[in-house]
């Protein structure tokens, strides 16, 4: 018989049912805490350690291809002192555009070509590691996007990256010609670094 700790410390239902657990045992094992649901069909073990970013790590497990994005990213990056009231990912244009309701999610469709352009990784939970665009791609998508997160949003994360210590401006113009932004993250860099 499988027990809880048998389980990852953060899995899915669909993860439970392939080592054997009847559902009818995983909803008794949260109805009696031993497991806590943090979104429809995820859940986490009530002994694992806390997970950092809980939101992100659940919905990083109900869209398995989706990258966290724009402020959301930018928070996780420490480049903005936003507080998304949702979870931004993206997702391929061409592909499945999820529907998550908790915890709140803001869906973005990217273009395919470009998407997964940036993409690195951040610990959610000890252990467990969720998809991210890293800091200089989120700071174009912020400069590109300008238009949907606000315009002091994108130019404060930019000079929170470009004042760090891991700035590569050259990485941020890469990024911009790549995703068809270079004109606007050209002319936002140059104003930051006359500063």
């Amino acid at each position: 018989m499988m027990r809880v700790d048998d389980l990852p410390p953060t899995f899915t239902t669909d993860q439970a049912r392939a080592l054997g657990v009847h559902p009818r045992e995983l909803y008794a094992w949260r109805d009696d805490e031993a497991v806590l649901e943090l979104s429809r069909g995820v859940f986490r073990r009530a002994d694992a350690p806390p997970a950092s970013l809980p939101d992100v790590l659940a919905v990083s497990l109900r869209a398995p291809r989706a990258i966290v994005c724009c402020v959301s990213a930018a928070a996780i990056h420490a480049i903005t002192d936003e507080l998304p009231s949702a979870v931004q990912i993206a997702v391929p244009r061409s592909g499945h555009s999820p529907a998550i309701d908790f915890p709140p999610t803001t869906v973005l469709r990217f273009a395919d070509a470009g998407f997964e352009l940036g993409l690195s990784s951040v610990e959610a939970a000890p252990g467990e590691s969720v998809r991210v665009y890293d800091a200089a791609r989120t700071v174009v998508d912020l400069i590109r996007l300008r238009h949907r997160f606000g315009e002091s949003v994108a130019y404060a994360a930019l000079q929170r990256y470009l004042s760090g210590p891991q700035s590569r401006p050259a990485q941020l113009l890469k990024y911009a010609d790549a995703l068809g932004a270079f004109g606007p993250v050209r002319a936002a860099l140059d104003v930051a670094v006359s500063r």
